[in-house]
């Protein structure tokens, strides 16, 4: 029989530098640790949790000394839901090292020639900014060491909970009591169903078993003080249609604010909506958001970016990299719901969106019809399938592409017929530098960086968004 291999505590360890996925780094010797929930120069006592040839994983188990570059944590829930892991980290800081952050990537994984970056752009809200938050709904709430303490001897741990996933764990749910991500109103609605459901007896979903009533709730408010709330049910018995609408009555009438009030039915075994024939219980389909004299339309399964003030500095600032004219075709690339290009669109001569979800194409044509847009030209499909040098033939070759691709970057192919279509500028808006800067060198033959505006759109989370402007070579 083989023994388990008892790890190593480490004694009196200094946190050097903040790493990546919102760890820390320490160094023993030649060997390099990873330690969340941790600032810089903290001392503390490390127990290994993970250890591989090159590198450990830790978690601090005592501080020894407090650093001084440290903020008290606002969240009741930090360390436990999964997010927000850099809440113990003052924002000037976050900002530091979501800067160095991008810079390290493109240089390490791009390894080409980068211009000066420019600052990175702070949100505009730390707390309560943004505007679509997800739970699920658990049978068995997720306790943690300290809580299963001082649990009764004979408590039978089977309590319900509406909350966040742990990290790593799709089926462990920790109730929340308040997130300090959204407007505080999505609290009261959320504490309110918990209860509700309580008091009912309302069953909470198993996702392991697949049943049970109460399944996920997804709120939505926008810019123009409207809230939407879908709820997931799944049904298992006759008389759970009705149990879901007495709930759906009892949160219509308790808070009036909600304006668009949705739910399903949702038997498959995840809680993707995207595929779901959704049900408006009460007001509209969708709420509204405003961006200068725009106004976009926002349904249940529209994408939108999660930070709206921080989203109008990103646009604005792939709108000046752009250089737009007002006679120039521009391309937007993974358009979304076309929102980059209708707001770009008073600046050029014609704007063609390529998305692959046809449902969020048809948003980006209802938006543009909205305000009046008449030079824009959306299409769905498959990237690669869609932008082609055909395509490019038929619509014209593009002065202008502008780019933001999802987090695993864009397809070799598209890259290719990019560069065969040689606009003169390209605008390259990220979620994830790595593979941004992975893509970076694949233009770098043809296109120079030009610009790089790192902007913060999660705070006290390690995630960044960038953006690039790359211009043509010049060719002798």
């Amino acid at each position: 029989m083989s023994r388990k291999k008892t790890l190593p505590l480490l004694e009196n360890i200094t946190i050097e530098a903040v790493a990546a996925e919102g760890k820390c780094i320490a160094h023993v010797e030649d060997m390099a640790i990873f330690v969340p929930f941790v600032v810089p120069g903290d001392i503390v006592d490390l127990q290994v949790t993970k250890k591989k040839h090159r590198y450990c994983e830790a978690e601090a188990i005592k501080f020894i000394k407090y650093s001084d570059v440290r903020e008290t944590p606002m969240c009741q829930h930090f360390r436990i839901c999964g997010g927000c892991k850099w809440q113990n980290l003052p924002y000037a800081e976050q900002l530091k090292a979501k800067q160095q952050q991008v810079y390290d990537q493109l240089s390490r994984i791009g390894k080409i020639e980068l211009p000066e970056f420019y600052p990175i752009l702070g949100s505009v809200k730390t707390k309560e900014y943004r505007n679509k938050q997800e739970y699920g709904c658990s049978e068995k709430r997720w306790y943690t060491k300290e809580e299963l303490k001082e649990l009764p001897a004979n408590s039978g741990l089977a309590e319900g909970a509406i909350g966040l996933h742990i990290t790593g764990a799709f089926d462990k749910v920790y109730p929340i009591e308040k997130c300090w991500l959204m407007d505080d109103f999505h609290n009261l609605v959320r504490n309110e169903i918990f209860e509700y459901a309580q008091k009912t007896g309302m069953t909470f979903y198993n996702i392991r078993e697949q049943h049970g009533l109460l399944r996920d709730l997804i709120f939505r408010n926008s810019n123009t003080g409207e809230w939407m709330l879908i709820v997931q049910f799944h049904y298992d018995e006759e008389g759970d249609a009705e149990k879901a609408k007495e709930l759906l009555n009892h949160i219509s009438d308790k808070f009036p604010r909600i304006t668009s009030l949705i739910y399903v039915d949702n038997q498959k075994g995840n809680d993707t909506i995207g595929d779901q024939e959704l049900i408006t219980f009460k007001g509209t389909d969708y709420i509204y958001e405003t961006m200068e004299s725009l106004k976009f339309k926002v349904g249940p399964k529209s994408f939108y970016q999660t930070n709206t003030d921080q989203a109008y500095h990103l646009y604005c600032i792939a709108r000046h990299f752009a250089e737009l004219s007002g006679n120039e075709l521009v391309y937007d690339l993974y358009t979304g719901t076309g929102t980059i290009a209708n707001f770009i669109a008073h600046k050029a001569k014609k704007v063609i969106g390529i998305e692959y979800v046809p449902e969020a194409i048809e948003d980006a044509k209802e938006n543009s019809h909205l305000n009046g847009i008449e030079n824009t030209l959306f299409y769905a499909g498959d990237m690669k399938n869609i932008l082609t040098d055909d395509f490019i033939c038929q619509h014209g070759q593009p002065d202008i592409i502008i780019t933001d691709p999802p987090r695993a970057g864009m397809h070799p192919d598209v890259v290719k017929v990019i560069m065969n279509a040689a606009p003169n500028r390209i605008v390259y808006v990220s979620c994830n530098p790595a593979t941004q800067a992975r893509d970076l060198a694949l233009f770098d033959p043809m296109y120079k960086v030009a610009k790089v505006q790192p902007v913060d759109m999660f705070p006290h989370t390690p995630h960044v968004e960038n953006v690039v402007q790359l211009i043509k070579r010049q060719t002798v």
